[in-house]
């Protein structure tokens, strides 16, 4: 007898016209409904939480892999520095000096995810060029570094007029960078080098560095006009055999190898602090990521749940009347 009688109502109840056919389109848009909603299906939740987690299990990977390999370049990097200070001490270091031809070379790493460092570096390029140009200057760029090179062959592609890539792929030493610094001296001419890289100071903060040197005339030129430490060279005794002209060829190619080596080791150390920064920020935010997936999870879980048992009991008490 209930169940004629709920045959009945069914028959009473039923629509008259058949229901409509569902869209795929609909079904679709239906999984990529904001978070929170009760229509979102619980498989599409779990499937954006197992890629968050592999994400944040890879970007924690990478905080360590960068914070092994700083400690292993902080060391050499913070021995190169007494490399180049004598330099300092001897020949003082004159960035706003007036020459014709300006020579920027810009270091900056091969890989990303490490933050602002190279767009640092960029910027920081960008405007010694647009300070040292003009109708009798022509300076030009030496890029070391894929990413540099990215940025810049945007919109100064005709002013690069060379680009090393890939540099510290192998541990370097100085034998290396010393012959990389002797062909850049042969094949570009210059008044002056400025080296553009970021100084290691802390994990979280690096600071963009100029330094730079001075072509063996220009040296010449400012000892004769006896301007700051430059002219005081002339106190200076001479060994050897060799004239002053070929002392300061061979001082300003050593100074230049020395300052790439530290410039290079300096730069690869704060990549790699700014990397651990970076991906322990994104370990973060994958973190809190996950927190709301979790939540809109359990949510729409129970949503589901509460439903089921509403049309179980409704089921019930039909049956039951």
């Amino acid at each position: 007898m209930a169940m004629a009688a709920l045959r009945r109502e069914g028959r009473r109840f039923a629509p008259s016209s058949p229901p409509p056919l569902l869209d795929a389109s609909a079904l679709l848009i239906e999984h990529h409904v904001p978070f929170g909603a009760r229509s979102i299906s619980t498989q599409v939740v779990r499937n954006r939480m197992k890629s968050v987690k592999n994400i944040q299990k890879i970007t924690k990977a990478m905080k360590m892999v960068a914070a092994s390999k700083l400690r292993a370049i902080q060391i050499r990097a913070e021995n190169s520095r007494g490399l180049w200070q004598p330099f300092i001490a001897l020949l003082g270091d004159t960035p706003s000096i007036d020459v014709k031809k300006n020579v920027i070379v810009t270091v900056s790493s091969d890989k990303g995810l490490c933050g602002g460092i190279n767009s640092t570096s960029v910027r920081l390029s960008k405007g010694l060029h647009k300070l040292n140009s003009g109708p009798d200057k022509e300076p030009k760029y030496v890029v070391v570094g894929e990413k540099a090179k990215v940025q810049l062959i945007r919109d100064s592609r005709k002013h690069i007029h060379l680009t090393i890539s890939e540099l510290t792929k192998i541990p370097l030493n100085y034998t290396q960078v010393s012959v990389l610094a002797d062909d850049i001296i042969k094949n570009v001419e210059f008044d002056a080098l400025k080296i553009v890289f970021n100084k290691f100071h802390s994990v979280v903060s690096f600071i963009p560095t100029v330094s730079t040197v001075l072509s063996p005339e220009v040296v010449e030129r400012e000892v004769e006009s006896g301007s700051g430490k430059l002219g005081e060279l002339d106190s200076y005794e001479i060994e050897g055999g060799s004239t002053r002209g070929e002392t300061l060829q061979n001082l300003a190619e050593f100074q230049f190898s020395c300052v790439m080596f530290n410039a290079v080791l300096e730069n690869a150390c704060s990549e790699m602090g700014a990397r651990m920064s970076a991906m322990d920020s994104s370990s973060r935010n994958a973190g809190e990521v996950l927190d709301r997936l979790t939540l809109t999870y359990n949510r729409t879980r129970q949503a589901a749940i509460t439903t089921e048992l509403t049309e179980i009991i409704s089921g019930a008490s039909a049956l039951e009347g």
